[in-house]
């Protein structure tokens, strides 16, 4: 199963992110947690304490023995990479679930054909389209991550709402643009909701994506993830092990 999970900053979707991770780990499967927004948290919310993880682009040793584009390649790129053995190495484990931190390229070099593009790109296509893993991707609002190969390999697209008109207005647009790519399957879960008028509020005011999930406002439970330190009581979990195994 890969899901990737997107919405507008601050609905909560990395938290989503950490606890589908960890329902799927709960439920016996190995788990790749990819963080590719660049405000990049994934990690931590999943309880890790160790040393700052070094995103994917800065690591230049790698990139120029895998890609190219160092002193003495005369400008040579190589276009297919050897990427499978990366999640394992670089990838840091955390409560029984790997976890790789991507990192952004320069917006002047966003379009380029740069190393760093290079590998973020053959890294997400090995975990998207031929890694046996359950891979679940905390990604930026949009889905510049996602060119239209990796696309392929997405079972769901997971829109993380909030009862806000901006927060519907960006689930609409991040549907959207899922669709062109080739998203198979485009679901959104309510987030931060705290009683009958918020769930009414998204319903009558989703457009696109079917709602699959309802999950209530829990003001301790970000600190408590964090910590490492995760009820399987809360009805946030509950919730989140219902989604992963009926949902997706």
């Amino acid at each position: 199963m890969k899901v990737a999970v997107a919405g507008k900053g601050g609905v909560g979707k990395t938290t989503v992110s950490a606890f589908l991770a960890r329902c799927w780990r709960d439920l016996g499967y190995e788990v790749v947690a990819v963080d590719a927004d660049p405000d990049a948290n994934l990690a931590g919310t999943l309880g890790y304490r160790g040393p700052d993880i070094t995103p994917l682009v800065k690591l230049k040793r790698l990139i120029e023995e895998r890609v190219g584009g160092g002193e003495g390649w005369g400008g040579f790129l190589k276009m297919n990479p050897r990427v499978d053995d990366i999640p394992g190495d670089v990838g840091v484990l955390v409560d029984g679930i790997r976890v790789l931190v991507m990192g952004t390229i320069e917006r002047g070099r966003s379009g380029c054909a740069c190393p760093e593009n290079i590998l973020l790109r053959e890294v997400l296509n090995h975990l998207m389209l031929r890694s046996r893993e359950h891979v679940v991707v905390d990604m930026e609002a949009g889905v510049e991550h996602l060119g239209r190969g990796t696309a392929e390999g997405v079972d769901t697209m997971l829109v993380v709402v909030e009862p806000g008109w901006a927060s519907l207005q960006t689930a609409a647009r991040v549907a959207e643009l899922a669709r062109d790519l080739g998203i198979r399957q485009v679901q959104a879960i309510a987030n931060k909701i705290s009683g009958d008028a918020d769930l009414a509020f998204v319903r009558e005011n989703l457009v696109g994506p079917p709602l699959v999930g309802v999950l209530p406002l829990d003001r301790e439970l970000e600190p408590e993830a964090r910590a490492g330190r995760v009820s399987r009581d809360r009805p946030f979990y509950k919730e989140m092990l219902r989604i992963a195994m009926e949902a997706l």
